[in-house]
């Protein structure tokens, strides 16, 4: 059983996301449709090969801290080294720096297969990616040349280390403290939490991304700074020498992830921790956003793999799996079915489908945007970014809440044998319910998509959906089979452009508490009309593709569902939107 279907995988990057055309930006003149193939073939035969086999052990046998060191699992560490010896850590980089010159999308689309075999195991790398193209924008060359050979060969992980114990998602109260020392480098101080990746046995060194307070800096977020603070310090050859002063203090245990450490870090216990400062102080929140967005990409097509992951098992479970007869049947002694045979398994099947592919296929389209961001230029890369900015939210947080839901739904489907944990489901619930919570909950996505995202650069972003979701509407329309839906969408965008003015009139008007009391409703709202636009644009590419016939229906029916079934739900979130609705933000707090 495939991780995530090859050919799904396929048509989304050649037939819908059209993978070839990149090949004209000037990065990827020398790739093809052959060489993208080929690392695709790389990535999931390392996946499968390497990463799959202990995902149960790993999430069964936590890392363990003794008080000294943290120990995690012989297949981790070689699943890391796998990962590294196959080219997948620098895959996005020149070849003149060893990588593979790799574009986002197709980059994206390797990604999803790891994160749907092992998203704990996973982690590592991915952190450890983000971190070091982070360093590679904004650090001083000194520091480039010093800590990415390490990063780059696996030799030394990396991390994002923003949140404290008293302080959550509210960065502008951070209170680690940064003091100047003489040599130019600064001492951290303070504790973080919910580090993952934060302590381990994987590598030599671990690279923390540490957001703290210069001494005297401005209150709040225009006062935050950005440190490179290393594990170990390193001699002129890169090996570790002298321990920095930073210490962990515990791991935390979740309910999925398990695999992947999280901690609870020290800086300065000793008041010798050293950090370096990344490019200019109190421009330190500007640069973690890099980082943080890249991350929110990444999450949401973790959730998607996972959910295609536990679509994949659940399918796979119903057509093997024989119970009962179908209600026209009278015949007792007759065979029971397979239960794919049965109306309710297709309905939760379908609902899986919908939404795993849907959310694939938007992280999938995020990544291509990247691209364009990157390496096109004019009107092109300008809307590619805008577009990029406004959706990131949707992107993070639409797979990571109905992800969740595809998986709820793959245990029913097992039944019983659904919520043991003989069977992977189980650990595929599990993993997924922390993407609604990593990197920004589902309300602080929508207070930054309502709040912030639609009006930046005079909702340019909005603009360019607009144009992308009318013309799809349009071409969709000249297929007799998809004309009511396109009609349907049609009608839908055109209460949520006026909706979306009358949404922005409110904030100017001075009460953003109560306009933006509503903004997760906005959306989840928001995010079923974009992916709704993506089926569309997947059944028409679906009725043009050489794919088998089933392979097509399929995605047809799935369009059919979202539209029937889903879509309809975003009236009652207009509905209440339009009306701003207080019933949660009129509850007196002692009325709880």
């Amino acid at each position: 059983m495939a991780l995530i279907d090859r050919d799904t995988l396929d048509f989304l990057l050649y037939d819908v996301l059209d993978a070839q055309a990149l090949t004209q930006l000037a990065p990827y003149h020398d790739h093809s449709r052959e060489t993208f193939s080929q690392t695709l073939d790389t990535a999931t035969r390392v996946a499968e090969t390497w990463f799959l086999p202990h995902n149960g052990k790993a999430d069964e046998h936590e890392p363990q801290f003794d008080g000294d060191t943290v120990t995690t699992l012989a297949e981790v560490k070689d699943a890391f080294r796998h990962f590294v010896d196959a080219g997948l850590l620098t895959a996005r980089l020149p070849f003149e720096q060893d990588g593979m010159q790799l574009p986002s999308l197709i980059n994206g689309a390797c990604i999803s297969q790891f994160t749907a075999a092992n998203p704990s195991s996973a982690a590592y790398p991915f952190l450890t990616m983000a971190a070091a193209n982070l360093i590679d924008h904004f650090a001083s060359d000194a520091l480039k040349q010093t800590w990415l050979p390490l990063m780059r060969s696996g030799q030394a992980t990396g991390t994002m280390v923003l949140t404290e114990p008293d302080v959550g998602s509210s960065l502008g109260d951070l209170t680690t403290s940064a003091t100047p020392a003489d040599d130019g480098s600064y001492r951290i101080r303070g504790q973080k939490m919910y580090i993952s990746g934060g302590d381990h046995d994987l590598t030599d060194n671990i690279v923390h991304l540490v957001l703290a307070r210069i001494k005297g800096a401005p209150a709040g977020t225009r006062g935050i700074s950005l440190f490179l603070v290393p594990k170990w310090h390193v001699d002129d050859s890169g090996a570790p020498s002298t321990r920095n002063d930073v210490a962990l203090a515990g791991l935390l245990h979740k309910m999925g992830y398990r695999g992947t450490t999280s901690t609870v870090l020290t800086f300065g216990e000793q008041d010798q921790c050293v950090g370096y400062l990344i490019g200019e102080a109190h421009q330190g929140l500007k640069y973690m956003f890099m980082m943080m967005n890249e991350a929110r990409v990444g999450v949401g097509l973790g959730a998607a793999s996972i959910a295609c992951r536990g679509y994949a098992e659940s399918l796979a479970y119903a057509r093997e799996r024989p119970q009962g007869r179908l209600p026209s049947c009278k015949d007792a002694s007759s065979k029971p079915v397979m239960i794919i045979e049965h109306a309710d398994v297709r309905r939760m099947l379908l609902a899986q489908k919908a939404y795993a592919e849907g959310a694939l296929m938007l992280c999938l389209y995020g990544n291509r945007l990247i691209d364009l961001a990157e390496h096109s230029d004019g009107d092109e890369q300008r809307n590619a970014q805008q577009l990029l900015d406004l959706l990131t939210p949707v992107i993070k947080s639409w797979p990571s809440e109905f992800g969740l839901k595809a998986n709820e739904l793959a245990i029913q489907v097992l039944g019983g044998a659904g919520y043991i944990r003989e069977y992977p489901v189980e650990q595929c619930y599990r993993d997924q319910r922390l993407n609604p919570i990593h990197e920004g909950t589902h309300g602080i996505q929508g207070l930054d998509l309502l709040g912030r995202k639609l009006w930046q650069d005079n909702s340019r972003g909005l603009m360019a959906l607009d144009a992308a979701v009318r013309a799809t509407i349009r071409t969709a329309g000249e297929h007799e089979e998809l004309q009511v839906m396109a009609a349907t969408l049609e009608s839908e965008w055109n209460k949520a452009s006026a909706l979306i003015q009358t949404l922005g009139k409110a904030l100017a008007a001075g009460d953003p508490d109560r306009t933006l009391a509503n903004a997760s409703v906005f959306l989840t709202w928001m995010g079923h009309l974009v992916v709704a636009w993506q089926w569309l644009w997947q059944a028409q590419a679906a009725l043009a593709s050489d794919q088998p016939d089933t392979f097509c229906q399929g995605k047809l029916q799935a369009c059919r569902y979202f539209f029937r079934w889903e879509l309809p739900q975003c009236n009652h979130w207009h509905d209440l939107l339009a009306s701003q609705d207080d019933t949660c933000y009129a509850m007196p707090i002692n009325a709880f």
